[in-house]
């Protein structure tokens, strides 16, 4: 098989967002890949606008990476025990496109957050808006990292090694999922 394509989505805009290293540090256990993080930075989802206007083409962009990856990876930060905003409003235009990308495409769900329980909740919400889509989401190891803000060293790689035997667990999965 060809060098698989990972694609990266993290639901938070941060610059230095942990659920964006948190991808990073997948795609490095999952081994060789091609790797891409996307940008899902839209405007908020109106009907009227895209009535108007149509679909941006930044989603659109999204929505054939996400058809052309092998496999996608989520990571959500949780905000008020949910998934991001800007991940949601991703999600909701990615489903106005016209390409559809995420019928029976592998998915693994991680997140990182402050909390001591790692964005387990919003994982679980994530799972719930992700069903309309079909996609083949792996069930685990489930990765909530938590207290993020110190799970990370100076060069962005997880410090805990159960988190890591955990990841690299996930992305042995996802690498199975992607062949199967």
């Amino acid at each position: 098989m060809a060098t698989p394509k990972l694609l990266g989505i993290s639901g938070s805009l941060r610059k230095d967002s942990h659920n964006s290293l948190l991808l990073a540090e997948a795609a490095r256990l999952f081994g060789d890949a091609q790797y891409s993080e996307a940008d899902i930075n839209f405007p908020l989802y109106n009907e009227d606008d895209e009535k108007a206007d149509g679909v941006p083409a930044a989603v659109n962009d999204l929505a054939q990476k996400i058809a052309d990856a092998d496999a996608v990876l989520i990571s959500t930060p949780e905000y008020n025990k949910g998934p991001s905003g800007v991940l949601k409003n991703a999600l909701d235009w990615v489903s106005r496109s016209e390409i559809k990308p995420w019928g029976n495409k592998p998915v693994a769900v991680m997140s990182a957050t402050a909390g001591r329980a790692g964005g387990e909740r919003a994982q679980m919400i994530l799972r719930g808006f992700m069903v309309p889509f079909r996609p083949r989401i792996l069930q685990g190891p489930e990765i909530h990292v938590a207290a993020s803000y110190e799970a990370f060293d100076a060069q962005g790689q997880l410090t805990g090694e159960l988190y890591i035997k955990e990841l690299a667990q996930l992305m042995e999965s996802l690498r199975a999922e992607i062949n199967a």
